[in-house]
């Protein structure tokens, strides 16, 4: 009798695979391509850099108020600095690959529209944890001490997350969007630069001339340093987040409208 031999079944090849899946890889792609360019490194190194060149040169500047900490003062600046610089590298990634043409290689690919999103937003957001934690550490070392304790510490990270996951929203618009990574790299680090230095972070409101200082004290940067500054010092009111609120909710605005700009523009 003739032997016939049977060959083993292929797996099944699924058509829709699993979306969650999909996330993970490409979160763990990110999150090592942040290793590997090394932006880890800046994202320790960056917060104690702005430390350093905020806090030295301005120290015996700042003598002129009597009983200031100006270590303590200085703390939410180099916080939202270093939330600028997160959301810079968020701009930089999203428009690198875009040139590199991986979104569109995403796109002919079985994948849900929101994977490549929601796996550069877990990228970002680690490399925002990682850099927010050294700008507290940074800021210990020039003399700050939290207020407030640990529920202070607790609520200026948790304010300072959130500010910083917008911020990378709107970057990854930017980038998506944008057809130089070198523009895209100006787009995020002029506005936040001149923001910074016109704003309540680096010097008191009456230090400026009084024809800007209706400028200096409502723009997003002072609303967001008055924020952080009353969550380490627990003197958090409605009418002191109320300002931050609507930035945040005009931020978020920004966001999706880049996000669906990207979408039209491509046909995602």
């Amino acid at each position: 009798m003739p032997m016939t031999t049977t060959e083993p079944e292929s797996p099944a090849f699924s058509p829709h695979p699993n979306p969650w899946g999909q996330l993970a890889a490409l979160s763990g792609r990110g999150l090592t391509k942040v290793i590997r360019n090394g932006e880890l490194v800046f994202a320790f190194v960056s917060p104690a850099f702005l430390a350093v060149c905020f806090y030295l040169p301005l120290k015996n500047v700042m003598a002129q108020y009597p009983g200031m900490n100006y270590g303590q003062f200085l703390m939410p600046i180099i916080v939202l600095q270093s939330v600028g610089f997160a959301a810079s590298s968020a701009a930089m990634k999203a428009s690198f690959d875009g040139k590199d043409g991986i979104h569109t290689r995403f796109r002919v690919l079985p994948m849900p529209a929101w994977v490549p999103m929601i796996s550069r937003l877990v990228t970002n957001s680690a490399l925002l944890v990682v850099s927010l934690l050294c700008a507290l550490v940074a800021c210990l070392i020039i003399g700050w001490r939290p207020e407030n304790g640990a529920l202070g510490v607790g609520l200026v990270f948790i304010v300072s997350f959130v500010i910083g996951i917008l911020l990378a929203l709107v970057a990854d618009g930017i980038g998506l969007n944008s057809g130089s990574p070198q523009a895209t790299s100006q787009a995020m680090s002029l506005p936040t630069l001149i923001l910074g230095m016109l704003s309540t972070g680096f010097i008191p409101e009456e230090s400026f001339p009084d024809w800007i200082q209706p400028f200096v004290r409502n723009q997003p940067i002072s609303q967001f340093v008055n924020v952080i500054r009353g969550a380490d010092q627990g003197t958090l009111t409605w009418d002191l987040v109320q300002p931050s609120v609507y930035w945040c909710i005009g931020l978020f605005a920004v966001a999706m409208g880049l996000l669906g700009l990207n979408r039209r523009r491509t046909g995602a």
